[in-house]
């Protein structure tokens, strides 16, 4: 296929953007790229789609995301983080069967897919969710997925006893390492290539310093990377200082940083930190949706950016964002800076751009093949219909994109060459289908739990 007459954000090394410009598809690759009227001639019987009025964009990358979440949206508004944990969304989370897990991640491809994520990471899926039901839906959908199988063998949050998980989610070494390691084996680079398993660490005291060496060794020894939350909450810097530690000589002690290591959020941290980052090559994912809504605070991204860290974007789970579209977690991303630093240049809609594509494939080691359009790189890209009155005019489609564009603008999506959106419609999944089963299994998730006075409104219904 030919998609012809489009404004295409390249995000290359150039930073080009093509006015009137192409792309041609063949197999599950970018075969070329450049003005309509040049590849028109040089392709003349080759199959077209005019994209006159749109913008074409790499896939959007969601370097954080919790599958299993979605299905629990709006379940846990307005509480802090330990509470929103301990109170709401544990419990809730440890009644999940793995039917719920395979509903729930099928819920939240279908709205990663239809608002331009083309690929995403996984943070922490338990054992008790089914993580073959997870792949199998990745499969299923055509979506691309880096998978973290959790990885933990202590019950509580931060080390604090009074902060303690529920029971049906507390894991050991064998359920939660070994089991990583079965499901690598059974699933990396399945689905031609498209999902990825990854070690889902749970965060600094959630996993013994023994536990964390094995991993990590384990990681090096098998090419296995490691995403993790850090340094989100303050009750993390309490629990790295009770160990004589910052955040990331924490985890420099427990060989934790690297460059196959994602860490998530890292809201409190010092100078030295963000030299160490920088030092490792260790990524870092920015959730300004979940660190706001959750009131975690504010991740230093023009530091980290300036300090030459890698900086990518990811939305967290439902409960914390009530959303998983990445084009609304651009826009936040674009303006909570410039508020925080009273700088409105502070990070401009063309580096929020590099954090959802290029930043983010990098950090999933995926640089060669996603992240930009390129000839020669997976086609995996989004056109965003700008004809529409929310929408015009626009001068800098970057700007444009960033600033006024949401999910709901996606048109079409292809995924490894493959089509799997199409003028809004899922091609891949009965969309019907996939929200009604996680309505009826939301509520049966709530009531196992416990908890259904509890999530319902604050005000009376009558």
């Amino acid at each position: 296929m030919l998609f012809t007459n489009a404004t295409i954000i390249t995000v290359n090394a150039k930073r080009e953007i093509i006015q009137n410009g192409s792309i041609l598809v063949r197999g599950n690759k970018i075969a070329d790229i450049g003005k309509t009227q040049l590849l028109l001639e040089k392709y003349p019987d080759e199959t077209t789609s005019d994209l006159t009025g749109r913008i074409i964009i790499p896939g959007l990358v969601n370097a954080h995301m919790h599958t299993a979440q979605t299905l629990l949206r709006g379940s846990a508004d307005d509480l802090e983080l330990v509470s929103w944990l301990c109170e709401r969304i544990w419990p809730l989370q440890g009644n999940f069967t793995p039917e719920d897990g395979y509903a729930a991640a099928r819920l939240s491809i279908a709205e990663m897919l239809k608002s331009g994520t083309t690929c995403f990471l996984e943070s922490m899926f338990a054992d008790r969710y089914g993580f073959d039901g997870l792949c199998r839906a990745v499969d299923e959908a055509g979506v691309r997925g880096c998978l973290g199988k959790i990885v933990m063998d202590v019950g509580t949050y931060a080390s604090d006893p009074k902060w303690a998980m529920h029971p049906g989610l507390v894991e050991n070494r064998e359920t939660s390492l070994l089991g990583a390691l079965n499901m690598h084996e059974k699933w990396n680079d399945k689905a031609d290539g498209r999902i990825k398993v990854w070690f889902g660490a749970r965060t600094p005291g959630g996993v013994s310093e023994g536990l964390y060496k094995e991993m990590t060794a384990l990681s090096r020894e098998k090419n296995i990377p490691i995403t993790m939350h850090c340094a989100e909450a303050p009750a993390d810097r309490t629990f790295f200082a009770s160990k004589n530690h910052t955040p990331m000589s924490y985890c420099s002690s427990v060989n934790l940083l690297g460059p196959q290591t994602v860490l998530v959020h890292m809201v409190h941290l010092d100078e030295t930190d963000i030299a160490k980052l920088a030092e490792t090559g260790t990524h870092v994912v920015h959730c300004p949706s979940s660190n706001t809504k959750l009131a975690s605070g504010i991740c230093k991204v023009p530091e980290l950016l300036t300090a030459g860290v890698n900086v990518t974007l990811g939305t967290d789970g439902a409960p914390c964002n009530n959303t998983c579209d990445m084009m609304s977690e651009m826009r936040l991303a674009g303006i909570l800076h410039k508020v925080a630093k009273m700088d409105p240049t502070m990070v401009p809609a063309e580096t929020v751009l590099e954090l959802a594509t290029v930043n983010g494939a990098k950090a999933l080691g995926l640089a060669d093949s996603i992240g930009s359009l390129d000839i020669g790189k997976k086609a995996d890209f989004v056109v965003l219909d700008m004809r529409a009155v929310h929408l015009q005019p626009w001068f800098n489609p970057v700007s444009a994109v960033v600033y006024s564009a949401t999910g709901r603008d996606v048109e079409h999506v292809v995924v490894d060459g493959k089509l799997v959106v199409e003028n809004g419609k899922l091609l891949t999944m009965d969309e019907e289908a996939v929200w009604q089963e996680a309505e009826r299994r939301s509520k049966e998730v709530v009531a196992r739990a416990g908890l259904t006075n509890e999530v319902g409104p604050r005000w009376p219904v009558v």
